[in-house]
């Protein structure tokens, strides 16, 4: 074979070879970033659809429980042994009707609507733990309106911490989640 037609098959196979591999690495590069777009997507949906309210309502409802506490004049509602005057019943029972149980309601319906875009592989025992909480104060409550049967004013089950810290600390993680997608899609890393 003459050394031009070699030189020639050379060039070209390595033009193709060249060819191929820039293919490959750009399509691999595509795929990643179609990969973190969809991640980005999906976080902003969890922190516009769920994460996001659900935090809010921690928030609102820390502030509006420490007003209450504010308006009794001590640093708890109930106390073992201790049943509330009938002052302090008005006062937690306006609270807990425009406030505590609303609030509790519309964190159920969020949760009930939304579990597709509940962080990790499964439910979590503090949102179950909510769940348990509202579901026992709710019945009771409803009860006590519709056919005055008194009841202890408060659920059997307390308010779980574990739930608002979960609900903080998934909020708080989706958002250095967004900013960290954010980053890489914007400056290419």
């Amino acid at each position: 074979m003459e050394t031009p037609v070699v030189v020639a098959l050379i060039a070209g196979a390595v033009t193709a070879v060249g060819w191929m591999a820039n293919h490959i690495f750009a399509g691999r590069q595509e795929r990643a970033k179609q990969k973190k777009e969809a991640s980005l997507k999906h976080v902003e949906r969890q922190l516009e659809e769920l994460s996001g309210p659900l935090a809010f309502l921690m928030y609102e409802g820390r502030r509006t429980f420490l007003d209450l506490l504010d308006t009794l004049g001590r640093d708890y509602v109930f106390k073992e042994g201790e049943p509330l005057l009938e002052d302090e019943l008005r006062t937690w029972l306006f609270w807990a009707e425009y406030s505590l149980i609303p609030k509790n309601e519309k964190i159920k319906n969020l949760l009930m609507s939304k579990t597709h875009l509940i962080e990790g592989p499964r439910f979590p025992e503090s949102y179950v733990a909510f769940l348990d909480h509202h579901n026992s104060w709710a019945v009771k409550h409803e009860r006590w309106k519709q056919e005055q049967v008194e009841y202890s004013w408060q659920s059997k089950i307390g308010w779980p911490e574990s739930f608002e810290k979960e609900v903080i600390s998934t909020f708080e993680s989706l958002k250095a989640k967004h900013a960290a997608l954010l980053g890489e899609l914007t400056y290419g890393k």
